[in-house]
């Protein structure tokens, strides 16, 4: 047993990052076999849709609200702050209509501290959240995809297929996305992440949309590199369905076969879910074009990566990833292959 527990890095953005953030902070400093001694996000700062989008325009910074939802995730879910962190204004006659107050604070202790990094380490303070986050770069940059028909779509919002943001409406069609790329593509990290991705232990990727949220943290080389060359175990944990406009009859070995392509081999194993959603929600997916992502293990294993399975789903109105069954789920898996690690490394 690690007496001081596990140093994990998580990359991502969206609601899928801050979902396995929530199962996560509750080992932080835990007592017992699965405890987490620093827990830390890479987040993408490439959304330009919706309140992040008016604010990166208007105000000519990085987007705060993959950010928020990360912050709030690691506060504790009772405090009044982090409601209020939360709160978004819906009236259709204000001007703050759409805007949640979280991005607004951000934007305000961008100006007062002279830096997004500098906000999120104050608001991450006000809120004593159980963790670090670290915006995935400080600069500037959009999304380029490059599509099977030759075309190119610029920016989140295109690539996603959203209409300035808004998933409520169906996305719309384009061809599949072939290659992704960032401007400018040299975009360089915080030293604060990579010293993290240094000291990880368990580094996970995912679960998000593969070309908005996950790839674009991706394509920062140093981030890349720093993966590449940790000591830690590389986890990817695959979407439970495929996403319109983005992974339209995706599998799961075309999720990882596009981190391969955009990352080089960054992966030990992969999370699958292993329980089948109701018909009665998975009939409701169908009728939106989204449908349960399929795998084949062998095409997975001669990608060089190793399935790992776990009942990781939950089903409401939508049928998402489960954060507390994915920690544990993950917790499992590295008591299984992480542990090797471990003990290669003491013989080394």
């Amino acid at each position: 047993m690690r007496h001081h527990g596990l140093n994990i890095v998580a990359i991502g953005g969206g609601t899928g990052l801050s979902t396995l953030l929530r199962g996560l902070k509750r080992y932080v400093d835990a007592d017992g076999a699965w405890s987490i001694h620093r827990l830390g996000a890479i987040v993408t700062v490439t959304d330009e849709g919706g309140s992040s989008g008016v604010l990166r325009k208007e105000f000519g910074m990085l987007p705060p609200g993959d950010v928020r939802n990360c912050i709030v995730a690691l506060a504790e879910e009772e405090q009044l702050l982090s409601r209020i962190f939360s709160y978004r204004f819906e009236s259709p006659d204000s001007a703050l209509s759409g805007h949640s107050l979280g991005n607004l604070l951000l934007t305000a202790l961008t100006d007062i501290t002279g830096g997004f990094d500098n906000a999120v380490l104050a608001a991450s303070e006000v809120l004593a959240i159980r963790g670090d986050i670290y915006p995935s770069t400080l600069q500037d940059v959009r999304l380029r995809a490059t599509l099977a028909d030759g075309s190119e779509l610029i920016g989140e919002v295109a690539i996603s297929g959203s209409f300035l943001g808004d998933r409520r409406k169906a996305p719309r069609p384009h061809a599949r996305i072939v290659h992704l790329g960032i401007d400018p593509p040299d975009a360089q990290p915080t030293d604060r992440s990579l010293e993290a991705l240094r000291e990880a232990d368990l580094i996970l990727i995912g679960p998000g949309s593969l070309y908005t949220s996950v790839l674009p943290n991706l394509l920062i080389k140093p981030i890349t590199d720093a993966i590449r060359q940790a000591k830690a175990l590389r986890v990817y944990v695959c979407n439970v369905m495929t996403q319109p406009g983005e992974t339209d009859d995706y599998t799961a070995e075309e999720h990882l076969s596009a981190i391969v392509e955009h990352a080089g081999l960054i992966v030990d194993v992969m999370v699958l879910n292993g329980r089948k959603a109701s018909e009665t929600i998975l009939a409701a997916y169908e009728s939106q074009k989204q449908f349960p992502v399929q795998f084949d293990i062998a095409a997975i294993r001669e990608l060089g990566v190793t399935p790992f399975f776990g009942d990781i789903i939950s089903e409401g109105n939508y049928v998402r990833h489960d954060s507390a069954a994915l920690a544990e789920t993950i917790f499992r898996l590295y008591d299984r292959y992480g542990r090797t690690l471990e003990r290669m490394r003491k013989e080394q």
